[in-house]
């Protein structure tokens, strides 16, 4: 853009629209699928955070907590990057640091609906928090086990409370498998987890979904509007020693439990010989929640592979406008429109079957963010983490 002084009123004018609405268009874009800027209401968002802490997951809390857009209804744990005996306790560490005593943390699944245990103690150490040591919590888990608070939750504030889903999604699954009307219910479910370009557990699976792919596949299946945050978007939030300074310098409690747990976590992670410090994986899921603009999103229907030997955990991604299939610019309505049929594998010379048609045609069910605005992203974890912008 030109600078003020030398552009001419009309100029002004025209570039002040265009900024404006190409603002309006993202902040579009971000919204879970099938809502309109229009549908939200101006006040705080009704969410349940179902989480299995982990380091990014506890400054994801932190974050939350630390955020006047929100209204946590509750706190849910669920085993991932380490047990339940450990994400449970530590999820109550961050409600009590945050001041939050008042949001309820129910326990959830000690392991996935049909698979042993995996965890990332490798990347978060044993303790789940890098290594970094809190005193025990004197806060106690609600009697409700979690499924079942987010039955109850639901079902007490229809159509308000959306799922931020930063662990694997057991919990999730089994509130909908004891409710059939349950994801009619749900405002909507932004999650951290998949990938449409390689895992990082395997070469195919982003951990959330592959520790529990079968609990995954309810989710993307079950018709609630889905926002999908995963390792396209979030290999590019590395936390640096310039970020951990910051949170050192602002001396309240929230931020020196973030520097305490960000130093300890690059310290892991150059131990090991990474060359970055950890990615903020979970942070960037709630950032997007809170702020549209820090993410870029594009549709896609999105299955999970749950039968193959190397591929299972893989979140697929079909679109009839990407990758061999997309088109000159103005035809992107004619080529969403044609019938794209989701197909499974190919049948075998053993067998008599056909392959099998999972969708008649191409029909979204996930918003997928493939962009990211990292400054912006940083400003707002930083700022909120250190007290630097606006908190509760």
């Amino acid at each position: 853009m030109k600078k003020h002084s030398d552009m001419t009123r009309r100029e002004f004018v025209t570039a002040s629209a265009d900024a404006v609405l190409n603002g309006l268009a993202r902040s579009a874009e971000a919204l879970p699928l099938g809502e309109k800027q229009s549908d939200r209401a101006p006040g705080p968002h009704r969410v349940i955070i179902d989480t299995d802490p982990g380091v990014d997951d506890a400054l994801a809390l932190l974050l939350a907590m630390r955020s006047p857009e929100l209204k946590i209804e509750g706190i849910t744990a669920v085993a991932g990057n380490v047990p339940l005996e450990l994400t449970l306790p530590n999820a109550l560490r961050m409600v009590e640091i945050a001041g939050s005593e008042d949001i309820p943390v129910a326990a959830g699944a000690k392991g996935p609906l049909l698979r042993r245990l995996v965890t990332a103690t490798y990347a978060h150490g044993e303790n789940g928090l890098g290594g970094a040591v809190f005193p025990e919590p004197r806060r106690k888990p609600v009697t409700e086990p979690a499924a079942e608070f987010i039955r109850q939750t639901v079902r007490k504030y229809p159509g308000e409370v959306t799922l931020l889903t930063i662990g694997p999604l057991t919990n999730v699954a089994a509130a909908l498998n004891s409710d059939e009307d349950l994801a009619h219910m749900v405002r909507a479910l932004v999650m951290m987890g998949g990938s449409l370009s390689g895992g990082n557990i395997t070469p195919a699976a982003e951990f959330n979904v592959y520790v529990d792919p079968e609990a995954a596949r309810i989710v993307f299946q079950s018709g609630i509007p889905i926002t999908m945050v995963g390792l396209d978007v979030t290999r590019k939030t590395s936390l640096t020693d310039d970020h951990v300074r910051v949170l050192e310098a602002a001396q309240n409690p929230v931020s020196r439990a973030a520097a305490t747990i960000g130093r300890n976590a690059i310290n892991h992670n150059r131990e090991r010989g990474f060359l970055v410090g950890p990615n903020m994986h979970d942070s960037l899921a709630v950032a997007g929640f809170l702020d549209p603009l820090i993410l870029h999103f594009e549709d896609y229907y999105v299955d999970v592979e749950t039968a193959g030997e190397l591929t299972a955990g893989e979140t697929l991604g079909y679109s009839p406008t990407a990758g061999d299939l997309r088109r000159r610019p103005g035809m992107e309505k004619d080529a969403a429109a044609m019938n794209m049929p989701i197909r499974g594998s190919a049948p075998t010379f053993g067998s008599t079957r056909t392959s099998p048609v999972l969708r008649e045609k191409f029909v979204p069910n996930a918003k997928v963010a493939v962009g990211i605005d990292f400054p912006r992203f940083f400003d707002l974890l930083i700022g909120r983490l250190s007290g630097k912008q606006g908190t509760r």
